[in-house]
């Protein structure tokens, strides 16, 4: 027999699931399927590249700091500073996905370290599909203060979301400096 709790839990982290599914395949979509015909160059995106380096350089910096603040047990400023990562990382994809609906195509790697861009890019992709659950569960479990679950996924998610948010910037030098 499960408990009220329990059944709670279950229907959040279906939801968190299922939103998870949802926002991947829309992002695969807006960015591999085809657009309305005249769609590139209908806005200037071409800031966005350089808003996005900046909205992962602030992720890493919060995800830092929240890290320090629940290492000092100040649960309060961990949450929101937490939070506040979250909704970098929001902005970030939103703004991600206007780019590329905007412009036609990934921006090519021009540069001597093929291999080690590739690599990157190719990780820094999976992971960051596979960190959106991640972080949501995280968050949410840290939100209904299940203490012992959230210590446990967020061993493994703050690793993996500072690794994206690096290698986001990276991706970005690599690409546009």
């Amino acid at each position: 027999m499960t408990t009220l709790a329990a059944r709670g839990d279950q229907f959040w982290l279906r939801i968190i699931y299922i939103l998870s599914g949802v926002l991947a395949a829309a992002v695969a979509f807006l960015i591999l399927g085809p657009r309305p015909a005249g769609m590139e160059g209908t806005m200037d995106v071409s800031a966005l590249p350089t808003v996005n380096a900046i909205l992962n350089a602030i992720t890493t910096v919060l995800l830092v700091v929240a890290y320090l603040f629940i290492r000092r047990k100040k649960i309060e400023l961990h949450k929101k500073t937490m939070l506040t990562a979250f909704g970098t990382s929001a902005m970030f994809l939103v703004t991600y996905v206007i780019y590329h609906w905007f412009k036609s195509g990934p921006a090519q790697y021009a540069g001597e370290w093929q291999t080690f861009y590739l690599f990157i890019l190719f990780t820094h992709i999976v992971l960051a599909a596979v960190i959106l659950p991640m972080a949501m569960v995280t968050l949410y479990r840290g939100w209904t203060m299940n203490v012992r679950k959230h210590r446990k996924i967020a061993r493994i998610t703050l690793p993996l979301w500072l690794y994206v948010s690096v290698t986001g910037i990276l991706v970005y030098v690599m690409l546009y400096l």
